[in-house]
């Protein structure tokens, strides 16, 4: 069995606790000189129900997502410590576009997401995708807190 991860992926969700954990991830892809692979899903279901889906709105929302990791990722990159770097932002339905679309395709050997703190009306509808990740891979989950 190989020590270490080779493909960390990072689930970002546009929190004030992404930051926190892009760098804990970026750490652990650093310590295993992986690549890190950087995925947000912009949630279309509110989209959808609005039986609209400007396609302005989806760009802007994945221009603003770009723009508030620029930094984080340019040192990461910058720092030689990792094999590689590479952002996914799809728009879709959260769960479904996460594996269909980047686990599935990636096949990490670790995954990481933040702990978002739901509240437990919206827990008990929705669940969390730490839950869901733990329950639909294969591989070993990280949950920063």
């Amino acid at each position: 069995m190989k020590e270490g991860y080779s493909k960390v992926f990072v689930a970002l969700d546009g929190t004030e606790q992404q930051d926190f954990v892009l760098a804990r991830a970026i750490k652990v892809a650093a310590n295993n000189h992986a690549t890190l692979y950087i995925g947000h899903v912009i949630d279309s279901t509110a989209l959808e129900s609005a039986g609209a889906y400007p396609v302005d709105l989806v760009k802007g929302l994945e221009e603003a997502f770009m723009n508030a990791i620029h930094d984080q990722v340019e040192e990461a990159r910058a720092s030689g410590l990792l094999a590689g770097v590479e952002v996914i932002v799809r728009a879709g339905r959260i769960r479904e576009t996460l594996k269909d679309d980047m686990l599935d395709v990636i096949k990490p050997d670790l995954v990481m997401c933040g702990a978002r703190g739901l509240s437990s009306i919206k827990y008990a509808l929705l669940g969390s995708i730490s839950t869901f990740l733990l329950r639909s891979t294969d591989c070993d989950i990280l949950v920063v807190k």
